[in-house]
């Protein structure tokens, strides 16, 4: 039997992927004020969808989840009404598009909030220059720790935004559990000290991902429902001493589901906590059992040698899709990468400028 390579399509359940390249989540900051999905994301969408699967861009649950500046939502109306076209010009190419679902947690500031403070699962500041606000650069704050009563009502802000999601028309759901954001942080023993049924103890810090995965499945099965770690990540001040217990526990409790995929930021380009060896893809074959997405810092080699080996199924890609939109082209053809654009361009407010504007390779 043939291996399968980088441009071969997958099955998941019923969805078929033209190929294994996924679009990473990336935040493009280029919704408004409002948050409302906008034509010009469509038109970005619609230029990367040679890929696979497209995976939005991280997108709030709730007002109190917000924490960075136009970045969109799906917790209004005129959100879920948003999105539809920028869909519908997704899979008018003929692609896949997961939403992924998205709190901030502490990492937000009371700026956002209309001067509340954030909430974590612990009092614990992010340790981090600034923040990013409507008003400026400001000092991060000391969380407000959630009260356990209040916890089901944030895993019902997840459910309704699944249901918003189906209701724009994706094909299914990412939950963020990575980078920092409130999932993370009750994963982690560095921002989770609670004493309740959600600290504690491996098994209790699971347990509010648990409860939204169980939520989020009432409204879409399980093969259209992706779950999103970071177990190496320092970003976002994290990294625990015991990530790998943690982590394993996680990625074996979730291959009971029978997920779309386990989508792992396994590179090391967001930073490492240096707390222990790297987890490894190989390694979460190990616990998880379903299909299995690589992500951060891979080359088309290195991708393809993930595929190849059988290490993953899908292998996502973040920075090189700003500046190349035919990036799947380009690996396929051997074409060269256009230069990465400028940091400045990735959440410019100005619009197309370093959004819209790359053009697909010419041969020149």
């Amino acid at each position: 039997m043939t291996a399968p390579t980088l441009y071969s399509p997958v099955d998941i359940s019923d969805l078929t992927f033209s190929n294994r390249i996924a679009m990473a989540p990336m935040t493009r900051a280029r919704s408004g004020p409002d948050r409302i999905p906008n034509s010009l994301m469509a038109e970005y969408y619609a230029q990367r969808s040679s890929a696979g699967l497209l995976i939005s861009e991280a997108t709030t649950i709730s007002e109190m989840a917000n924490g960075w500046v136009e970045s969109p939502g799906i917790y209004t109306d005129a959100m879920t009404e948003g999105w539809k076209p920028v869909v519908n010009s997704v899979h008018a190419k003929g692609s896949r598009f997961f939403l992924q679902l998205w709190h901030m947690g502490r990492a937000s500031h009371s700026s956002f909030h209309h001067g509340q403070p954030s909430v974590a699962p612990s009092a614990i500041k992010m340790e981090a220059e600034y923040i990013h606000t409507p008003a400026g650069k400001q000092a991060h704050e000391v969380p407000r720790a959630l009260e356990t009563s209040e916890i089901p009502g944030i895993v019902e802000e997840y459910r309704k935004a699944a249901e918003r999601a189906k209701q724009a028309g994706f094909d299914g759901v990412e939950i963020h559990g990575a980078n920092g954001y409130l999932i993370d942080q009750f994963l982690q023993s560095k921002t989770n000290h609670r004493t309740d049924a959600y600290g504690d103890a491996v098994e209790n810090r699971y347990r509010f991902l648990q409860e939204i995965v169980d939520a989020v499945l009432t409204v879409w099965p399980a093969d259209r429902v992706a779950v999103r770690i970071s177990p190496n990540g320092a970003f976002n001040d994290m990294g625990s001493a015991d990530f790998r217990e943690q982590f394993s526990y996680v990625a074996h409790q979730l291959d009971a589901y029978g997920l779309a995929f386990l989508h792992v930021v396994d590179g090391l380009g967001f930073g490492f906590h240096n707390l222990g060896e790297a987890m490894t893809l190989k390694e979460f074959r190990n616990c998880f059992h379903g299909p299995l997405m690589g992500n951060c810092g891979y080359t088309r080699e290195s991708a393809e040698l993930a595929i190849a080996s059988g290490d993953a199924d899908m292998i996502a890609f973040g920075r090189p899709f700003i500046s190349n939109p035919d990036l799947v082209e380009r690996f396929q053809n051997n074409w060269p990468l256009a230069p990465e654009s400028s940091y400045t361009d990735w959440y410019s407010p100005v619009g197309a400028t370093g959004y819209t504007d790359f053009p697909a390779y010419s041969g020149s």
